[in-house]
């Protein structure tokens, strides 16, 4: 079988941003990572969050079902397990996957009128 994805991945430019939103409109500042799983199996998943100042929290397990994709917005606790972190402030994240996944982060800006969006997929090995 040809690979799909892989067990380590790599979210270098996590910063949670202003929260506000744009008036007249859905859209609301956040992050989000989106992690698909085109195996046949369960893909059990720790997250570790890397910070500037102090030491990371570690082994956030997170799990996606087989041929599913999970969304995880960052400024959402409950789904990170119950850490709270604080905007406009640089973080990392390490994923350590069971299984081959394919890692993809999301962040949308309304800091500015005319907001903006940016993905990128994540740094694999």
């Amino acid at each position: 079988m040809e690979k799909q994805g892989a067990k380590n991945w790599y979210i270098i430019d996590g910063y949670l941003p202003y929260k506000g939103k744009v008036e007249h409109e859905n859209f609301e500042g956040h992050e989000a990572i989106m992690i698909l799983n085109c195996q046949d199996e369960e893909a059990e998943i720790f997250m570790d969050i890397y910070y500037e100042d102090r030491e990371p929290d570690r082994d956030i397990k997170i799990v996606v079902q087989a041929r599913r994709v999970k969304c995880i917005r960052m400024d959402h606790p409950d789904e990170i397990g119950g850490i709270r972190l604080d905007r406009q402030l640089q973080y990392s994240l390490r994923f350590r996957s069971s299984i081959e996944v394919i890692i993809q982060y999301g962040r949308m800006d309304i800091a500015q009128p005319n907001l903006a969006y940016i993905g990128m997929m994540g740094y694999s090995e």
